[in-house]
């Protein structure tokens, strides 16, 4: 406060913003704990690329501010409109990035980038991009339009061929076109590169169209088909006899041995087996020493952490800044510190679910639903992982871990959950205003009528007998 009275010009400023103020500053702090914990965490990093921790710090704080103007940008769009059409091209695209990645050729300028045994990322230019990143927000907002059109019935180009062909006025073959058969392909496509992230990013699909309104009931027969999906998928790669890595789904094989735990059994062979000079000892170790290490960083950090900048699990897991930077936070900052970073989640969780309640637009209730769980469920995933409660999946902690591509589409989510949250902050405000009086009004009616009975007795006016009560004091006289 200056001495006139009036705010200090930051408090002004954020006085000023419209969206949710508490989403505000789970974003920002979600952003500078990325910027403190990976400037701590990524000594192999900065070795293996014969840089400083300094220069990658930098580089983070270069995306934090891209990030922070993304969501700037989606914030200030003031057109719910804009939003949902625009979301219904995210289906197209989604299905466009993975078609390159399965096929392994370039369209134009975009080309398929294979990086540690995967086909999961394409380069645009001097830009690498995380495809599966862009297909979780794309599809999630694709989804709530879908929805939505199914319930205003605004398919243009079904209604369009229901003029001439009379079955595309069943709503049932519209649900299948647009709702149930986009979330198919792009799942057949996800699996190509990681079937973790088929499952989940699935999972994030049928939870959007639940909110839409889709009922339980509806979904068990997709559910059966998206088993059968799988079973046919196992039963191609087991009939292939070519190498694993050249099967048509080159990554179901190791990730069911990840969730049957075979896969350790297989690594604790290799270390028996193998000379300790060789690769394959070397990339069993490195397997074994991840999940184990990663324990090992949360059972040392304790209730209050070592302290910033005295992790040395980091020097033992090649990848805590992504996959297990939970572990790293627990370990320099305590159980304390990682507790503050589930409750920014959760509180996100809390306001989203406030905000999809005051939103009268479906899309935009479903949108802000869908992302948030696609935000929350990613990192409760990537704690319970760094917990070593499930196998590894890859998914980073959403606005905190190292990976361009998952933070820039994570910083897009959250500003377009600011941008509506404008729409409902207004029947918020409403709500809580006549909420709050309830029990002041209680109170101030209670007082005055103490106040009346007061001015009551102190009064000159002359009172009727008949009008005061009887207190059996006539009695008492009478004795």
């Amino acid at each position: 406060m200056s001495k006139d009275g009036k705010k200090s010009t930051f408090w002004t400023f954020f006085d000023n913003l419209e969206g949710d103020k508490v989403v505000w500053m789970i974003a920002l702090t979600l952003m500078l704990i990325s910027i403190v914990a990976i400037f701590s965490s990524t000594s192999q990093l900065a070795i293996s690329q014969k840089t400083s921790r300094m220069a990658i710090a930098t580089e983070q704080i270069k995306i934090s501010l891209i990030g922070l103007v993304f969501i700037i940008i989606c914030y200030n769009i003031r057109s719910i409109g804009f939003f949902r059409m625009f979301s219904q091209f995210g289906y197209a695209l989604s299905i466009f990035l993975l078609l390159i990645l399965a096929t392994h050729k370039a369209v134009g300028p975009i080309k398929p980038v294979f990086i540690n045994k995967a086909w999961r990322i394409v380069q645009i230019g001097g830009i690498q991009v995380h495809v599966f990143e862009v297909v979780k927000v794309a599809m999630v907002m694709y989804l709530a339009w879908a929805i939505n059109a199914f319930r205003n019935d605004k398919f243009a180009v079904a209604n369009l061929l229901a003029n001439k062909y009379p079955i595309w006025k069943k709503p049932l073959l519209k649900k299948i076109v647009y709702i149930y058969f986009p979330i198919f392909t792009v799942c057949l496509g996800i699996m190509v590169g990681s079937l973790s992230s088929t499952i989940f990013i699935g999972g994030i699909m049928f939870i959007t169209i639940l909110i839409g309104g889709i009922s339980v009931k509806e979904l068990v027969i997709p559910g059966l088909v998206a088993v059968g999906l799988l079973a046919a998928c196992v039963g191609i790669n087991a009939a292939s006899d070519r190498p694993s890595e050249e099967k048509p789904f080159p990554h179901l094989e190791s990730a069911i041995n990840r969730i049957t735990n075979d896969q350790k059994d297989n690594q604790l062979d290799i270390l028996k087996t193998k000379p300790r000079d060789s690769e394959e000892f070397q990339n069993a170790l490195d397997n074994l020493l991840q999940p184990v290490s990663a324990k090992i960083a949360i059972h040392e950090g304790g209730l209050i952490g070592k302290g910033p900048g005295r992790s040395t699990q980091r020097y033992v897991v090649p990848i805590m800044f992504e996959d297990y930077m939970f572990s790293f936070i627990v370990e320099e900052y305590g159980l304390l510190g990682g507790l503050f970073v589930i409750i920014l989640y959760i509180s996100l969780l809390a306001r989203g679910s406030l905000i999809a309640r005051n939103c009268d637009n479906h899309f935009a209730k479903t949108a802000v639903a869908g992302l948030v769980i696609l935000i929350t469920a990613q990192a409760m995933m990537h704690i319970m992982i760094s917990c070593d409660l499930g196998p590894l999946t890859g998914q980073t902690l959403p606005l905190v871990s190292h990976g361009n591509s998952s933070f820039l589409m994570f910083s897009i989510a959250f500003g377009i959950i600011l941008s509506i949250s404008k729409m409902a902050k207004r029947k918020i405000a409403r709500e809580a205003a006549q909420a709050a009086p309830l029990v002041e009004h209680e109170e101030k009616d209670e007082v005055e009528s103490r106040l009346d009975d007061l001015d009551m007795l102190e009064s000159d006016i002359p009172i009727h007998e008949n009008d005061i009560p009887d207190y059996g004091l006539d009695d008492h006289n009478n004795e």
